[in-house]
């Protein structure tokens, strides 16, 4: 057990938190928010607010109406002071948020981050004319303003905010869905977050943590990866009514949403969005869904064997191997591994790295009361991103670092473009971490001893890439049937479990012996479908392209390294196409897909000739 040295108080008092001491994983480093702000009673962060008031209502009332008469250079004036504001806000939000994730049962926390929510969507309501009135200009006065060297900077913030031109409200149902969003979207999103974070499950007489208790199913010993899916299996059953309605509330508002805005299907507004076409992530769905049977059931029919199972229970997905060495893994030793993978691809990616341990950027201890799972924020240009992780000494966890640290240079790497175009669409975002990984994982994998040692790190990687490509897919798959047949009715929870249990058994297949009783309320934890519906198909659309691009890197000569960070750096600026058209490579073409899953094959099949 870590001994924690800092209290709770001290958590929302101050943005430096003290590292964690932990016997057998070293120091942990806690991240230090000050670069934001001081803490939450930073004068700055009221002035900061005060000061994007008096800006968002001067540039209402300074430019409002007259966007479309303006010249391409005061066009550009404008959007730059649009953005500055939008900057301050961000800054202000990520404070907020970053400052709660670390401990979302303090009601203090809690009580700061709705206060920052909802000033700033009461203060970006002076603002919403900005957009709706740019994508009222003419197609052909626009493509005038754009040819103009002055809108150089700002062709592609406008071309992405004009993708939502034909589904765009009345100036005065856009206000009022704005306005509405604190007691709407966002309180259904907080209301998640803070149940989630203040679940508790009891095992052995003890209660465990969220974190804890979920990283049980991969322990060791089966007995107690049974206890602890015993426990999740009582705790999520009983808080089914409140996640039941959680769900139904979020998806009928996505419908409702979608109906006034003209979306064709549930999932285009997020792929108008992630600026890629419904038919290609159709193909990449129904790709990966064919695919099922010759990866996932094919693999999990081989682990059954070597856990000298008949059939696998849910509880043993993750569960390591029986010739894997569960030595807990230090802090420093994680760091070290990732930074050479990431130097041996090249020196900048791990100097940008190795800024987010020396610095404080990374939260990393397992805490009462912190997110679960891993993220990177990418905060604000004016800042840097902030990273954070459950470290619990794993080799998973080591690759969760990778992967999170991938991110955490694309961000700073494309932050160099500015707030809004730095900001890179969802499909894209996963393909630095996902890259990342793959850095890490190979760099195991050339040290690896013996054929034991390469078998526990390829069925390791197959385990992860089947999490991130099969099991995302078909969370997707779970979720395009609910929301479907949300439109019809009301949703029970059997309506629930019965779409999770039958996506479920499709994409795990025969080996595993999977029943409603025990499983059938396992979806109601995932984050996503409440934060970002369907965001989940995003992992695998970046799994798959980070395949054929690391094919890519395998067979080139020098100069990819230059590219892969020159990609990079684009920020949102260009569409998948355009970025990997450099690679040879796209997402376009209905093979590409076949192709991305090639490398995670190529790994089954050297694992059935170990």
């Amino acid at each position: 057990m870590s001994t924690f040295a800092p209290t709770q108080a001290l958590f929302a008092a101050s943005s430096a938190l003290s590292p964690v001491e932990d016997a057998d994983l070293g120091t942990l480093p806690r991240w230090n928010l000050a670069d934001l702000y001081d803490g939450p009673s930073d004068a700055k962060i009221d002035a900061d607010l005060d000061w994007a008031e008096a800006q968002a209502k001067s540039l209402s009332a300074t430019v409002k109406g007259t966007l479309a008469s303006m010249t391409p250079s005061a066009l550009a004036e404008t959007i730059a002071w649009y953005e500055t504001i939008y900057e301050r806000l961000g800054k202000l939000g990520t404070y907020a948020f970053l400052n709660g994730a670390t401990q979302r049962t303090d009601g203090e926390a809690m009580q700061f981050q709705a206060k920052i929510n909802e000033r700033s969507t009461n203060i970006s309501a002076d603002l919403v004319f900005f957009s709706l009135e740019l994508n009222g200009i003419e197609d052909s006065a626009m493509a005038d303003k754009l040819a103009d060297p002055a809108m150089t900077p700002w062709k592609s913030f406008v071309e992405r905010t004009r993708l939502m031109k034909p589904h765009q409200l009345s100036d005065e149902l856009e206000a009022y869905t704005h306005d509405f969003a604190i007691v709407g979207g966002s309180a259904w999103v907080q209301l998640f977050d803070e149940t989630m974070a203040a679940l508790s499950f009891e095992i052995d007489g003890n209660e465990l943590s969220n974190a804890e208790t979920f990283n049980l199913l991969a322990d060791p010993n089966r007995e107690t990866r049974a206890k602890a899916a015993k426990a999740i299996t009582k705790t999520l059953g009983n808080n089914q009514r409140l996640m039941s309605r959680i769900n139904n509330t979020v998806i009928k508002q996505k419908e409702l949403d979608d109906k006034w805005r003209g979306y064709a299907q549930p999932v285009s507004s997020r792929n108008v969005a992630n600026e890629v076409e419904d038919d290609v992530v159709k193909a990449l769905a129904d790709t990966v869904t064919e695919a099922f049977p010759r990866i996932s059931h094919r693999y999990y029919a081989m682990k059954a064997k070597w856990m000298g199972l008949e059939k696998l229970e849910h509880y043993d997905r993750n569960a390591p191997l029986p010739e894997a060495d569960e030595a807990k893994i230090p802090w420093t030793d994680a760091r070290d591994r990732v930074l050479d993978a990431y130097a041996g691809f090249t020196p900048s990616m791990a100097q940008i790295a190795g800024d987010f341990f020396e610095k404080g950027w990374i939260d990393s201890p397992v805490i009462p009361g912190k997110d679960a799972g891993a993220f990177a924020h990418p905060c604000v240009p004016s800042a840097h991103p902030y990273v954070l992780v459950n470290y619990q000494g794993k080799t998973r966890d080591v690759m969760t670092l990778a992967h999170e640290l991938g991110h955490g240079v694309h961000q700073v790497l494309a932050a160099e473009k500015g707030y809004f175009n730095g900001s890179t669409p969802l499909t894209l975002a996963e393909t630095a971490s996902v890259f990342g990984e793959m850095l890490t994982f190979q760099s195991l994998l050339a040290d690896a001893s013996d054929k034991k040692q390469r078998k526990v790190l390829l069925a390791g990687k197959v385990e992860d890439m089947l999490n991130t490509v099969v099991r995302q897919i078909a969370f997707h798959n779970f979720e395009t049937r609910v929301h479907d047949a949300r439109r019809g009715k009301e949703l029970l929870r059997e309506d629930f479990q019965t779409a999770w249990m039958e996506t479920q058994v499709q994409a795990l297949g025969p080996a595993f012996h999977l029943n409603a009783e025990e499983y059938g309320d396992y979806w109601s934890y995932i984050p996503h479908f409440i934060h970002v519906p369907f965001y989940v198909y995003a992992y695998a659309f970046g799994d798959c392209l980070v395949n054929s691009l690391y094919a890519v890197y395998q067979d080139s000569e020098a100069g990819f390294a230059e590219k892969y960070l020159e990609m990079l750096a684009s920020g949102g600026t260009k569409r998948h196409h355009e970025l990997l058209a450099p690679f040879g490579l796209d997402a376009r073409d209905p093979s590409f897909w076949r192709q991305g899953l090639t490398l995670l094959e190529s790994f089954i099949d050297e694992l059935e000739t170990l």
